[in-house]
């Protein structure tokens, strides 16, 4: 997508955008478009509608704000437009800026329009690009203002979240840890940050035991996946932000075999989805900190070979863990992401993010992911940063009280706690127990909103969650 700005809409014929907030005063709505009379029905405006006509030449989309609207919905009305309407996109095609708008909801418009060209049929054997994608198509802004930087912005964001949403779609069988090694070796060179891969030898030699007995039970070789961006200028005060996701690429449950949901467990790589995504768009927008993620690949499958209940495995940190239930395999590999992240790479703020438990779906359900920390700075900052871009967060506890669900008379520490209840919470617990007390260290559980149902596809299918909250919360650092 090419985009341009230009002044007004003299001579031009194609298709034209007009997004039109809700308002019930005749002078106020646009039946009357850039001097040409459009139609004789009168739109609102009101949010989640739209009004196409065609006149003259061209075809007016008159897209409904509402009164007020957020970011998330604004984009969402775009995607919206740019899916449903793509035949009409054969064309040039015109997106008319309101005067109220500011940066960010231009930011959130083009982002919506480029999202909107997402297509779940990867192996269609008949497949249509979408208008938007070709080399030669150029979307024009009218606008009194300059917003290129805004665009450029814009499309760096959506180009991020549609890598992510193939690497989630995408089926067990193509993305394969090894596949995200290669993808993320691939992304570095292109975007400016290094690729560092241990295959199962060389994390055997680095003691990541809890994160190999995962990968026991898989013909496909785990891969443990380390990635640092720099930045330009770097000195003694750049900060220094350590990201952990899980790539668990398909989760059978292990022994303890799932029962049910199995056929969506393709998704249950989502957080580490989201690191990837975010290390893209941070360096495409060569932010001023310093990044170091990790994200631990493997497979969770069923074989001889696989790890057992009642197994008392090691860890990086040299803690030893009692496995209760091999289904909660993402806080194993969790914990030697986090811990091998704090011994080598020692960053200030760290965040993990993981498709990590049921518990966190039934207290939220699909509209908000689940926030522990220790630390309310650290907080604050994560619910500010999903609140700008619709990615929302809320609290939960960390309370001493709840440490008793991972104790372990065998070893360290166990686990699962063994309990229908709390279980969001006693996974956080677990996770904290690998930190070493780590000052500014947050969890998110995405279990709810990583993957799910919306009007873009008839089965469920990636969100992107993640990759935008996490590079806005840098930042805003």
């Amino acid at each position: 997508m090419k985009t341009n700005t230009i002044q007004n809409l003299e001579k031009f014929t194609g298709t034209i955008i007009i997004p039109v907030f809700e308002t019930y005063s005749k002078s106020l709505v646009p039946i009357e478009f850039h001097g040409v009379s459009v139609s004789s029905k009168i739109f609102y405006g009101k949010k989640d509608s739209f009004y196409v006509v065609e006149k003259y030449d061209c075809v007016h989309v008159f897209v409904g704000l509402g009164k007020t609207i957020d970011y998330k919905s604004l984009k969402t009305a775009f995607r919206r437009i740019a899916s449903k309407l793509k035949d009409s996109f054969t064309t040039p095609v015109a997106l008319n800026i309101p005067e109220s708008f500011h940066a960010e909801q231009v930011e959130a418009a083009i982002s919506g329009l480029f999202l909107g060209t997402y297509n779940l049929g990867y192996y269609k054997r008949e497949k249509v690009d979408h208008p938007f994608l070709s080399p030669d198509f150029v979307l024009q802004l009218v606008s009194k203002k300059e917003y290129k930087e805004t665009v450029a912005r814009a499309i760096k964001i959506a180009s991020a979240q549609l890598q992510i949403f193939n690497l989630v779609d995408l089926p067990p069988n193509k993305i394969t840890p090894k596949y995200l090694s290669n993808w993320a070796i691939e992304s570095g060179k292109r975007y400016g940050f290094t690729t560092k891969v241990f295959g199962y030898e060389e994390a055997k030699i680095n003691d990541l035991e809890a994160f190999l007995s995962v990968g026991k039970g898989s013909d496909k070789e785990p891969q443990f996946i380390i990635m640092n961006y720099v930045p330009e200028n770097v000195d003694a005060k750049t900060k220094h932000v350590g990201l952990v996701g899980k790539g668990i690429t398909f989760d059978t449950g292990g022994l303890n075999i799932k029962t049910t949901g199995m056929v969506h467990m393709k998704c249950d790589m989502a957080g580490g989805a989201a690191v990837f995504g975010a290390m893209q768009l941070i360096s495409d927008l060569k932010l001023p900190v310093k990044v170091t993620a990790i994200v631990p690949c493997c497979e969770n499958s069923v074989d001889s070979k696989s790890f057992l209940p009642s197994d008392v495995i090691k860890s990086h940190s040299g803690y030893s863990i009692e496995i209760i239930d091999t289904d909660a395999e993402g806080r194993l590999i969790l914990a030697d992401g986090l811990s091998y992240l704090i011994k080598n790479f020692a960053p200030e703020v760290i965040v993990d993010i993981a498709t990590l438990t049921g518990s966190s779906v039934g207290t939220f359900g699909y509209e908000c992911a689940a926030l522990f920390t220790n630390n309310e700075t650290i907080s604050k900052k994560l619910q500010q940063s999903g609140d700008e871009v619709g990615e929302r967060l809320w609290q939960l506890p960390l309370w001493e009280v709840y440490k008793s669900d991972i104790e372990s008379e065998i070893a360290d520490v166990k686990n699962y706690s063994g309990k229908p209840v709390a279980g969001a919470i006693s996974a956080a617990k677990f996770l904290e127990f690998f930190t070493e007390e780590h000052k500014a260290w947050a969890h998110l559980d995405i279990a709810g909103v990583a993957f799910g149902d919306d009007e873009f596809a008839k089965t469920k299918h990636a969100t992107a969650y993640g990759v935008h909250l996490l590079t806005k919360f840098i930042e805003n650092l």
